[in-house]
């Protein structure tokens, strides 16, 4: 072989390029799609069908709303306030002019609601050609005097009596009240705001004296007789104790009522009492135990019973949304007092007896004159049910107590709200001013206290605790000493600090 000529080496052979991974393709989530979507994509039309219960519910929904829309159309329908107006056209349009037990208000109501319903059964026309008869037939002779409608309805002639009684009382105590006032202010020698830190620092030193089982079922009320000589309670089995104080003996026993009581009151003249009760009546009783007088006329059970400051007139609260005012000699229904909008749990009157005050379950308080009869102011800040209410000795203050668990208070001459005291844990089942010169107020409450807090500053002075349940009620004895509370732990219990103002005197000696 001749090496003159090699052969060229063989070029290098370059290697392939990896290829690039292929990931494998992702998988769509399946969407879930309903029953329903599919079956009407294989089929166009799809029946439907809608179950009795859904028929029955959109019945239900739309007579609700016929009947909104009725009772919008029934308050603005014009209703004869006059109780033979309303007779007249009920027998004009063929209906009964009464029904058994039926009642004023109860029977325009009802001529109200006939009016919307041939309104709206389409026999407008009925009701132009009644109205048209109305207005013809006075007209049609010349002596027959128009009718006039009054804008409010009319009372009755013990009503009216009742009203001049009360302003014949109330005025010389009002003139009183306020020349004291006048000659405390200018007197150098008189300093209230020591006697009122006097007042607040005995009623600091208040201690449960005893302490006694009351009932068998949880009491519900009480109240201090006049002289703070005897105590009356009551409870949910319908009976209602009378003690001597200040040993708490039972000396009576009152039963009358058919369900439970729910409150009880001393008459501010005299030793009767008034209660009432769940079975819609309030009864007044001797303190001996027996029955002088029932007041029935109450569509629902009662709440809160007090007297008037004259002793002649009884004021009671019940759950059909009104107050009723009673004559207690005669037991004549005076005045039937309607303007809440829900149940109306308490009542409670001015010192003067000139006022009025009402609260309920609609979180509002309202103040009657009961000289006229018209609202004198309607107190509103409660957003909660108003349990209590309380005027203070002063004449211008006023109390209130609520479930929103504080306890304000109002001025009357300026109709405004002046504090608001957070005063428990829970709503606030009673309030009262300690009747002399109403320098402190006592609260009492579900969550098993009383408390005691001063006008001044409206400041705790005092908590009250002992119970072991709700705290239902509580009372003040007219000089201030003792303090009374009752629960649904059946007890009564009653506090004082008039050791410690014996102490004080004999100090002061």
């Amino acid at each position: 072989m001749s090496m003159e000529n090699p052969r060229p080496p063989p070029p290098a052979i370059t290697p392939p390029m990896a290829p690039l991974p292929v990931h494998p393709p992702i998988a769509p989530i399946p969407i879930p799609v309903p029953p329903s979507t599919s079956a009407a994509a294989d089929d166009d039309e799809v029946d439907y069908e809608v179950s009795d219960d859904h028929h029955a519910a959109r019945e239900r929904h739309e007579r609700a709303v016929q009947e909104l829309l009725q009772r919008r159309r029934a308050y603005t329908m014009a209703v004869p306030t006059n109780d033979s107006a309303v007779r007249a056209r009920l027998r004009r349009l063929g209906e009964p002019i009464t029904l058994f037990g039926e009642r004023e208000m109860e029977r325009r109501d009802r001529l109200r609601a006939l009016m919307v319903r041939l309104e709206a059964d389409g026999q407008f026309d009925r009701l132009l050609r009644v109205q048209e008869d109305e207005q013809g037939a006075p007209g049609d002779d010349d002596d027959m005097e128009q009718i006039q409608y009054p804008f409010f309805t009319e009372g009755t002639n013990q009503l009216l009596q009742a009203r001049v009684d009360i302003a014949m009382y109330s005025l010389p105590r009002a003139k009183a009240r306020v020349d004291r006032a006048k000659r405390r202010l200018a007197d150098p020698d008189e300093d209230p705001e020591a006697e009122a830190a006097l007042v607040v620092k005995q009623a600091g030193d208040f201690v449960l004296e005893c302490s006694e089982i009351g009932d068998d079922r949880p009491l519900t009320g009480c109240s201090f007789s006049r002289d703070a000589s005897m105590l009356a309670t009551s409870s949910w089995s319908g009976i209602i104790k009378v003690w001597s104080m200040p040993q708490i003996t039972k000396i009576a026993t009152l039963k009358g009522h058919t369900e439970r009581a729910t409150d009880v009151a001393f008459s501010p003249v005299d030793n009767c009492l008034a209660t009432a009760s769940a079975d819609k009546t309030a009864k007044l009783w001797n303190s001996d135990g027996s029955l002088l007088m029932s007041f029935d006329g109450h569509l629902d059970r009662l709440a809160r019973v007090a007297f008037h400051p004259s002793g002649k007139y009884l004021g009671t609260a019940s759950f059909d949304k009104t107050w009723r005012l009673w004559d207690i000699n005669t037991g004549t229904e005076l005045l039937l007092q309607e303007g809440h909008s829900r149940s109306v749990y308490g009542v409670s009157f001015h010192p003067d007896g000139s006022l009025a005050a009402s609260c309920g379950l609609d979180a509002n308080a309202r103040v009657w004159d009961l000289r006229s009869g018209r609202l004198y102011c309607t107190l509103i800040g409660h957003v909660k049910p108003v349990l209590g209410v309380s005027f203070s000795p002063n004449g211008h203050l006023v109390a209130t107590a609520s479930e929103d668990n504080f306890c304000r208070i109002w001025d009357l001459r300026t109709r405004q709200m002046l504090y608001s005291i957070p005063a428990h844990k829970s709503l606030i089942s009673h309030v009262k001013f300690e009747p002399q010169e109403g320098y402190y107020l006592a609260t009492s409450s579900y969550d098993t206290k009383a408390a005691l807090w001063s006008t001044q500053d409206y400041k705790a002075i005092k908590c009250l605790a002992g119970h072991e349940s709700k705290v239902t009620s509580l009372d003040i004895s007219g000089d201030g000493q003792q303090i009374v509370t009752v629960s649904h732990d059946r007890t009564i219990k009653i506090w004082s600090c008039r050791s410690t103002a014996r102490d004080n005197e004999m100090e002061l000696d």
